[in-house]
């Protein structure tokens, strides 16, 4: 009993005013303790205090994970070509990616894949859109084309992402640099398409944006991924 009343002392001063009310409503004394007071209610509340200090601590050590998550994806994010672009992209993950290069990498191509779809989207659909000169139809035809066989590279690099393993980790993931490479050649291609007078100024302008984007979370997702595999070099 001098144990659960040491317990009890201890923890009245770690938490002043949880124990406060809950000795006010139970009417909680040293007397209890010592004597005649319910196991009942000691295993309640031992049980009590166990779970709140647990929670604190959790509470307490939740942003610190956040930071040093944050912080890993800020400083990898560095050794990319648009190390802007890729914090603001992937730091909304930072739960899911904590400090791991696998999950920085999956969660990079991840994204990258969901953008180049609604740009591929997107560009299909304007290329139906009325009032189109004839070799502005041309231009956004081979660009839609283009973005289907990144958006087919990227979906493959993914794929192949979720099934690597240590045995054949250098075989697969030499098909995932090439597919991610060979994507970013095609964006590259439909923005050359737009070079010249191929298209007006608006649709140049807005078209080129997406597009432009797209190649470089795809640029950003190549280097995090070359990251990763050196690791394993």
């Amino acid at each position: 009993m001098d144990i659960l009343w040491f317990v009890y002392k201890r923890n009245t001063l770690l938490f002043p005013s949880l124990i406060a009310n809950l000795q006010a409503s139970l009417q909680v004394t040293k007397g209890d303790m010592e004597g005649s007071f319910s196991s009942h209610f000691l295993a309640a509340l031992i049980i009590f205090l166990s779970f709140t200090s647990c929670a604190n601590l959790s509470s307490a050590a939740r942003p610190a994970a956040e930071k040093a998550s944050t912080e890993f994806i800020r400083t990898s994010c560095g050794t990319t070509t648009y190390p802007k672009l890729c914090y603001t992209s992937l730091s909304a993950h930072a739960s899911v990616i904590q400090t791991s290069p696998k999950l920085l990498a999956d969660t990079a191509l991840a994204v990258t894949l969901s953008t180049a779809r609604s740009t591929s989207s997107l560009m299909s659909k304007m290329v139906q859109s009325h009032g189109l000169k004839p070799r502005e139809v041309a231009a956004m035809h081979d660009c839609v084309e283009e973005l289907s066989d990144s958006v087919d590279q990227l979906r493959k690099a993914m794929g192949e992402m979720t099934q690597i393993k240590g045995s054949n980790f250098g075989l697969m993931m030499n098909d995932i640099q090439t597919w991610v490479s060979a994507a970013l050649t095609d964006e590259n291609t439909c923005t050359d398409g737009f070079a010249g007078n191929a298209m007006n100024g608006n649709l140049k302008t807005t078209v080129r944006a997406r597009v432009v984007n797209m190649a470089h979370m795809t640029s950003n997702a190549l280097g995090l991924i070359n990251s990763y595999a050196s690791l394993h070099n």
